[in-house]
């Protein structure tokens, strides 16, 4: 149920950007989700879940770009007001801290996905399963993890 999440500095450039995605998808990978913060120094840190993982992994080593390979749960919530905070009171109650959290555009309509790392993710995982909780896996997301 944890996906696999490529994260990696990059200079914040008008180009580097456009270069790193550009040979994404000359390579036929799928950006399933991207999340990119400024951190300073004219650098940022972009946060990824694709398609396929390793050859993600080969085209940024290509570049000199290092990538660090992190676990990340997708959770499918309502697409209403309070449905984050309900889902957070579920880890709060748990002692389930939130390390980072971003948005994805759900897959269907009337629902959200958020995507989060936790301090523990297999804990947040058996606490949101508990409480009904669709988590999203990595074939739902179209994530090769493997080499192919």
């Amino acid at each position: 149920m944890k996906l696999k999440q490529i994260s990696v500095s990059i200079e914040n450039s008008p180009v580097r950007l456009y270069e790193v995605t550009k040979a994404f998808g000359d390579a036929g990978i799928n950006l399933r989700a991207l999340n990119l913060v400024e951190t300073g120094g004219g650098f940022g840190l972009l946060r990824l879940l694709v398609s396929d993982v390793a050859t993600t992994r080969r085209i940024l080593m290509k570049k000199h770009m290092p990538a660090q390979v992190d676990e990340v749960v997708a959770v499918e919530i309502e697409d209403r007001p309070g449905s984050l905070a309900n889902l957070l009171k579920f880890l709060l109650d748990a002692n389930v801290h939130v390390l980072y959290t971003y948005a994805f555009v759900g897959f269907s309509s009337g629902k959200a996905v958020m995507i989060f790392r936790f301090s523990d993710n297999d804990k947040a995982i058996e606490v949101l399963k508990k409480k009904g909780i669709n988590i999203i896996d990595a074939e739902t997301f179209g994530i090769l993890e493997t080499e192919k």
